[in-house]
């Protein structure tokens, strides 16, 4: 039951900062949360009309591929971290920089010809509860998405933090 709350509580604080993130970058926006071996889009913002990447709610991704997936992996114990490895497109020394910069992106890791942005959003006691993301064509996002979009995807996520931190 307090799951749930927490979830619910997550989506009603996720919601305007989504839309936000959305209006500010001109991308579809995200939030994954893991559920075993998968990651979950719980919550979206999708663009109004042009090249778009869209991402259901309820659509259940894989944990090797792209930057929310990253996001999700590399602050886990060390054995669930291992774990998750295997298979992935991307390798520990690529978590240990996101675990440095405090944000990762892919391009073209999930979806060829989609680039993405994410950031980690934490729960009590620091811990890694969910990812926000922005996504959209490599055209837009260009093969460093990170330079046009860590910061706002950062500071989304540490929005969404701090009202969780309040409302708990």
């Amino acid at each position: 039951m307090s799951t749930a709350a927490g979830e619910d509580r997550l989506l009603a604080v996720a919601a305007p900062v989504l839309m936000q993130l959305r209006d500010l970058t001109g991308e579809s926006a995200q939030l994954y949360r893991r559920q075993g071996d998968e990651r979950v889009c719980v919550a979206a913002a999708e663009r109004a009309s042009g090249l778009r990447d869209t991402v259901p709610v309820g659509s259940a991704l894989p944990m090797g591929a792209g930057s929310a997936a990253q996001i999700l992996l590399a602050w886990e114990e060390p054995d669930r971290l291992h774990r998750g490895l295997r298979g992935a497109k991307f390798s520990a020394a690529t978590l240990a920089s996101v675990r440095r910069r405090g944000w990762a992106h892919s391009v073209g890791e999930r979806e060829q010809g989609v680039a993405s942005v994410s950031a980690p959003i934490r729960g009590s006691g620091g811990k890694v509860i969910a990812a926000v993301s922005v996504s959209g064509p490599i055209e837009r996002l260009t093969r460093a998405p990170g330079r046009l979009h860590a910061v706002p995807v950062m500071a989304a996520a540490e929005r969404i933090t701090e009202a969780m931190r309040r409302t708990s």
